[in-house]
């Protein structure tokens, strides 16, 4: 595809709903890979799907986590993701086969995963209520990042455009600035607002294209500042945005910001309804807003890294936002005209002859010098939107498809046990926890029914001062705050209100670990609520259930 001719020369942004990517179970997160060609999508059944995003097909399926999945980040190459669920697990994945390469396990829930935009060893952490921890995949090592105010950990992280340097928020407003390398304080500022009060840091998301980057702030205004005056400003420096972008009208809070992938426009998407602001950088001006379903709240936005197209979550399902598209064939043949009916062609006098007779014999120019001209097309040209500005050639390495295997519907024999179907894998599951309990989940068949795979290495990540007992936010989306009183009460008594409970598992005809009568219900509801998981009851779906059914009889 040629990419210079998608560039449209009217606006870069999309203006219309086009379409919508169903993971079937629930979507919480998604990001695009370096060239936009795969969109990996986490679901709240701990399940990744990437889609081929040319195609809008899907492209592999990774069985990934028991809990939802709610931070993803691709490498560099794309040959590796890395994830991280709700019970704070982080794990790499190997896309390509589909195996875990290594495991995570950390004290408190992952607010945010990134992998190092340059290096494939680097994988930066954002724990809750924690100081920001950079991994090391070789060794599985990991450095706990330096912060400004040891009692105020509520903190973001984000590695800058070429990983040279972190940048690290707080609650209290304060940027710092550190060397990925060295972790040393290269420079830092307090974000404060018109009366030098200062605001909470959400997020801190950088441009693809330029040295911008955007703060997103409790204060409900996105400011965009040049990465280059910050490090010039130096310690404890004053910068001053460049743009500052609000709903003035609607006082909207912001739920999740992005650039586009030339970094010329910002999309803010609101934490109130599926609405997505987007706004030119340079000016600072709202050019659109995309309104989705009225009543559905946003998880999550992703710009497309080369196209003016923005992926969305919200209720569970992805939508896709794009420009659209109108054919104009004048564009091939200037003289092209569009034809209601079939019309007599006339022809012109020697249009289709072999050799023109009444050609006059020509001069020779130097047009008839350049076309013996040998003209060069076996070499490849790279395409800039995929080179970074300080290298020339593309990565040839890189992992840009997925092969797809061919579905057979009624396979023969199947060498490996079961088909590779959700309902076979839960039902293997369930036969092997009656023979070896639950605590055998060494071994499980693989996506894609082959043979079992090895179980990969698991770090346990120890961070002191960690409060052990945090519950992701994600977890309390949908719940209010009726559903919470419930939870602090549960796990006690419970004396007949058994019926009416959110987080009572729903009986399956199929589902061993459930005893008919609801004794083995209680016995399974105070396991979980004593692993302080009751909240979790609303994002939480029957493969889940199932999942902690095992073992119980």
């Amino acid at each position: 595809m040629n990419l210079e001719l998608l560039e449209s020369f009217g606006q870069n942004y999309p203006e219309e709903a086009d379409g919508t990517l169903d993971c079937i179970s629930m979507a919480l997160t998604c990001t695009f890979n370096r060239w936009g060609t795969l969109l990996a999508v986490g679901c709240n059944d701990g399940r990744i799907v990437i889609w081929d995003f040319l195609t809008r097909g899907i492209a592999k399926i990774i069985s990934a986590h028991i809990h939802p999945v709610c931070s993803l980040s691709w490498s560099r190459d794309g040959h590796k993701l890395v994830s991280a669920s709700t019970d704070n697990i982080v794990s790499l994945w190997d896309v390509l086969t589909g195996d875990c390469d290594q495991r995570f396990r950390f004290p408190s829930p992952i607010l945010k995963l990134q992998y190092h935009p340059r290096d494939l060893d680097k994988v930066l952490v954002c724990p809750m209520k924690s100081a920001p921890v950079l991994l090391t995949l070789s060794d599985s090592k990991h450095v706990v990042l330096p912060v400004d105010d040891d009692s105020d950990l509520n903190v973001v992280a984000a590695f800058d455009r070429r990983g040279e340097y972190i940048y690290t928020g707080n609650a209290k407003g304060k940027i710092l600035v550190l060397n990925t390398n060295t972790q040393d304080l290269v420079a830092s500022f307090r974000v404060t607002t018109g009366t030098s009060n200062t605001t909470a840091i959400k997020s801190i998301e950088f441009a693809r294209k330029g040295s911008c980057f955007l703060i997103n702030t409790a204060d409900r205004i996105i400011r965009v500042y040049d990465g280059r005056e910050i490090l010039t400003c130096g310690r404890d420096g004053e910068p001053e945005p460049m743009q500052k972008l609000q709903d003035l009208v609607n006082r909207t809070p912001w739920k999740r910001c992005c650039f586009s992938g030339d970094g010329e426009y910002i999309v803010a998407g609101s934490a109130r309804q599926h609405a997505l602001y987007i706004w030119e950088k340079s000016i600072g001006n709202l050019v659109k807003i995309l309104h989705g379903t009225r009543g559905e709240l946003l998880l999550d936005v992703a710009w497309h890294p080369v196209r003016p197209i923005i992926a969305s979550i919200s209720s569970g399902v992805v939508s896709i936002w794009a420009q659209n598209q109108v054919e104009n064939w004048s564009a091939f043949a200037p003289d092209f005209k569009e034809l209601d009916e079939n019309v007599e062609y006339e022809e012109r006098e020697s249009e289709f002859d072999i050799e023109d007779e009444d050609k006059s014999e020509p001069e020779q120019t130097g047009a008839d010098a350049a076309e013996d001209e040998e003209v060069d097309v076996t070499t490849v040209d790279p395409i800039m939107a995929f080179c970074s500005s300080d290298e020339e050639l593309e990565d040839c390495k890189a992992l840009l498809y997925l092969p797809i295997a061919p579905e057979v519907e009624d396979p023969e024999e199947n060498p490996f046990g079961p088909p590779p179907d959700a309902a076979g894998q839960t039902a293997v599951a369930e036969d092997s926890s009656t023979h070896a309990g639950a605590g055998d989940k060494k071994r499980q068949p693989s996506a894609d029914g082959g043979p079992a795979k090895k179980k990969a290495r698991t770090t346990t990540i120890e961070l002191q001062g960690v409060p052990s007992d945090e519950v992701h936010p994600l977890l309390g989306v949908k719940g209010d705050s009726k559903s919470k009183k419930k939870t602090a009460g549960r796990p006690k008594g419970s004396k007949g209100k058994e019926k009416d409970s959110p987080f009572r598992p729903k009986l399956y005809k199929g589902d061993r670990g459930y005893s008919h009568d609801g004794a083995g219900v209680g016995a399974g509801m105070k396991g979980r609520a004593e692993a302080g998981l009751a909240a979790t009851g609303n994002l939480v779906t029957s493969s889940y259930k199932q999942h902690e059914g095992q073992g119980l009889d």
